[in-house]
């Protein structure tokens, strides 16, 4: 956004310091409207006066040459030569005195002997002063009303006594694409208001009916309106109109388009003008206000531009139409047949408000950015519509004779959002004091209501705070207390606000969930595995979410798992030479279960042999076993004294048939481990002995912080000797070790200090779906050595807990 610092000036009341380019470009730069450059034009014409060519004669030596004596204010006049063929005496032109630096053309002006003829400056060209592509010398007689006096500078003249700030704007504040937004925003700065000047309203509207297939598209928008003026003389535009348009990098046109234009800078609400005439066409010399319609393009539909460019639509384009036809592309650019020329004499002025998402579509569609569609694809409020449109009438009025017939209106303009409650105390409490002649003090309720008001809020002062009304300009970003308190943050300066410590102190540290995740990650480092990160978007396939806006087709849609980039990974690694891939991660997946919902998932895989264990084999490489692997995992949930116990997992396509296991944490399922089924690691071309596990994140840290488990505690070490005892017993073949465990566990309280399995037969010797399992167990009494009896009486118990609750049998 180019922003002119004279119209800036008109639009805004305040200390005449505030508007010094440097200091102004710092302070909005500060505000969040970074000042990419400052354009100082009086520079281009710096050292140009105005000159009267007194006479004018061919030069002696070259033909296309003439020897002018130019008259600029000195006691004599100055010769120089021209090379120009419309120079001629008796005109005003602008001279380059000796000295003079032309940015420009990047000339620095000098005496001169061209052809044996001395030289002394230059009469210059509109394209010599930065003004545009000219032909010849510019004839000031030509360009002004009144041409200053001779030798007074010719740049305020000619428009070159500005300076323009270009602006970066940010998707967030589509206010600041008009000269009003940037002038709330400099009112708020400098501690100025704002003048601006509305115009009445044209003429009553009447409804614009439309037909079915098309009304969705323009409710989408929320307003649609047109207005027929007729009586229009099309011409150039005044020189401050061009001026306005050119130092914000608009070329002008005529002065129907011009004005448009001009609108559309300063309320940032695009606008477009029709020849009616030429519409009429289509409707057999009559205009129809029905005629109109917005709908999506057909595909190859044909439509040339205002660019002379011969376009074939597809069906993401929002097209105008009127008879069906396309006269637009809704938001981007006009049609060439219904363009504004110098034989127009009426027009159909549109002025609307299109769905955003519809206008950023359909720019994309034809690889096609415009001013217009720069403004609505951010959104626009409906309220200021009407308004810019009056304005353009007035203008037309008063430049082009121009006078309203009609006007129609399809839909309505949004109605004022409820007031926002901004309570001092929230402010203040947010913010913290500032420093006023270095002591702190509460930023005044005054410099509170200036800079809101300045941005075009209304204030209903109370007891408490304030009753804040937000303008139709920034009720889009502008939607919570904490925002409007952004703002005053934003535009009194942080600046000015004191460092301050809340009051009270008190001590800052982790969650208990963050010191257990920071240690569960620490852990399986330990255990061998690598911390990777993958991207969150994916390709798509069933089940996943999609963007609503995707950037890439591969990356549309939000991932459902994590072990899928980590198998990726695996074998990307594997295909680059690396012997082994041991790695997790901990992140975040997105699932529909009756709605989208979002969980942390631990995953991980183990594929090849860990190249840092090579010195335990000689070398050799050595993949791990399914026990192996399974211990490694275990190992790390160990760390964080997480029970765990695995129960036979099928059916799951992913793993193993006979090599799966379902994890359970606290008696509920937490995620799976087992080996990567063959299939797939052949299809994925990764080795067989491939291992993954996926766990539940939440439930890891739920059972990790209990406070039994998160607090460590002291136990001395043993000082009195234990006793231990084998013990093996014949169960079917289906009876889980854990089961015994957890019965022997039980029945051999208070004695029972340990018990672990150390043999698991099956054979002919046990019978037939029987298996021999024993189990090692060791008896300790904290304070004094056990005797036989102590320990035959609680190995007795063991034993007939066994035999009762599963069945099984002393092995002889």
């Amino acid at each position: 956004m180019r922003v002119s610092l004279q119209w800036l000036r008109e639009l805004v009341s305040g200390p005449e310091g505030a508007f010094a380019p440097d200091a102004l470009a710092e302070r909005l730069s500060m505000a969040g409207f970074e000042v990419e450059s400052i354009d100082d034009l009086a520079a281009q014409a710096a050292g140009v006066v105005v000159g009267f060519v007194a006479d004018r004669a061919p030069h002696p030596n070259a033909d296309k040459l003439s020897v002018c004596s130019v008259e600029v204010g000195a006691a004599q006049p100055l010769q120089i030569v021209c090379g120009a063929a419309n120079v001629r005496a008796g005109i005003h032109v602008p001279v380059a005195l000796v000295g003079a630096t032309l940015p420009a053309v990047n000339l620095t002006i000098k005496p001169a002997e061209l052809r044996g003829v001395p030289s002394s400056g230059m009469i210059c060209s509109l394209t010599e002063l930065g003004l545009g592509e000219s032909e010849g010398i510019a004839i000031l007689d030509d360009l002004l009303a009144s041409v200053p006096a001779v030798g007074s500078p010719v740049g305020p003249s000619l428009g070159l006594d500005d300076q323009v700030l270009e602006l970066a704007i940010t998707a967030n504040r589509p206010d600041g694409l008009s000269m009003r937004g940037i002038a709330r925003e400099v009112a708020a700065l400098v501690g100025g208001t704002t003048q601006f000047s509305d115009a009445p309203a044209a003429l009553e509207a009447a409804p614009l009916a439309i037909q079915a297939p098309d009304q969705a598209a323009m409710e989408a928008g929320g307003l649609f309106t047109m207005t027929e003026l007729e009586g229009v003389q099309v011409g150039s535009s005044p020189r401050w109109l061009q001026q306005r348009l050119e130092r914000a990098g608009i070329r002008p046109i005529n002065n129907v388009v011009d004005i448009t234009n001009l609108v559309m800078l300063e309320h940032g609400q695009p606008l477009h003008a029709f020849d009616a005439d030429q519409l009429a066409k289509g409707t057999q010399g009559q205009l129809h206000a029905p005629a109109l319609g917005l709908r999506q393009a057909k595909a190859q539909e044909p439509f040339t531009s205002l660019d002379g460019e011969d376009r074939q639509l597809s069906a993401d384009a929002l097209v105008v139409t009127y008879g069906d036809k396309p006269i637009a592309l809704a938001g981007v650019i006009g049609g060439l047949a219904e363009s504004v020329t110098s034989s127009t004499q009426r027009i159909w002025l549109e002025a609307a408000v299109f769905a955003p998402q519809a206008v950023r579509q359909s720019a994309r569609s034809l690889g096609l950015r415009t001013e217009a569609s720069s403004r609505f694809e951010k959104g626009l409020p409906t309220e200021t519509t009407l308004t810019a449109s009056d304005q353009a009438v007035a203008l037309l009025k008063e430049l082009c004779g121009a006078q309203p017939v009609a006007r129609w209106v399809h839909g309505r303009a949004q109605a004022a959002g409820h007031p926002l409650v901004l309570r001092r105390d929230a402010l203040l409490n947010l913010l913290g004091p500032v420093l006023v002649d270095g002591e702190l003090a509460d930023l005044d309720d005054g410099r509170i209501e200036q800079t809101l008001q300045a941005l075009g809020c209304s204030l209903q002062s109370d007891h408490d705070g304030w009753l804040v009304v937000v303008p139709p300009s920034r009720s889009m970003d502008l939607l919570r207390e904490v925002d409007l308190i952004e703002e005053v943050a934003r535009l009194v300066g942080y600046d000015t606000f004191a460092c301050h410590l809340p009051d009270p102190l008190e001590p800052g540290g982790l969650e208990p969930a963050q010191q257990v995740e920071r240690r569960l990650r620490r852990a399986l480092c330990t255990a061998g595995l690598q911390e990777v990160c993958s991207l969150s978007l994916v390709a798509a396939a069933e089940g996943r979410l999609p963007l609503a806006n995707p950037l890439l087709a591969d990356y549309g849609h939000l991932r459902d798992d994590l072990h899928s980039e980590l198998l990726a990974a695996a074998r990307r690694n594997l295909q680059s030479g690396q012997a082994g891939f041991w790695c997790f991660e901990i992140g975040q997946v997105f699932q529909v279960n009756g709605g989208p919902e979002n969980r942390q998932l631990l995953s991980g895989v183990l594929a090849g042999e860990r190249r840092s264990e090579r010195w335990t084999t000689s070398g050799k490489p050595k993949v791990p076993t399914y026990f192996e692997a399974r211990g490694v995992l275990a190992g790390a949930l160990k760390e964080l004294a997480i029970p765990s116990e695995d129960r036979v997992l099928a059916g799951h396509g992913l793993l193993h048939p006979g090599r799966a296991a379902e994890l359970v944490v606290e008696g509920r399922p937490a995620g799976w481990f087992g080996q990567l089924h063959p299939e797939h690691a052949e299809a994925m071309d990764l080795p067989e002995a491939t291992f993954v596990f996926e766990l539940d994140l939440q439930a890891l840290l739920t059972s990790a912080t209990r406070k039994a488990r998160l607090q460590p505690s002291f136990r001395p070490f043993a000082t009195v000797p234990a006793s231990e005892r084998d013990l093996a017993v014949v169960v079917p073949n289906d009876a889980k070790a854990s089961e015994l465990l957890q019965v022997m566990r039980k029945a051999g309280k208070p004695l029972l200090e340990h018990v672990e399995l150390i043999d698991r037969y099956e054979g002919e010797q046990v019978g037939e779906g029987l298996s021999s399992q024993a189990f090692r167990l060791r008896y300790r009494h904290p304070d004094r050595t056990l005797t036989d009896e102590e320990v035959d009486g609680s190995h007795g118990a063991i034993r007939a807990a066994l035999e009762q609750q599963m069945g099984a049998q002393l092995r002889c």
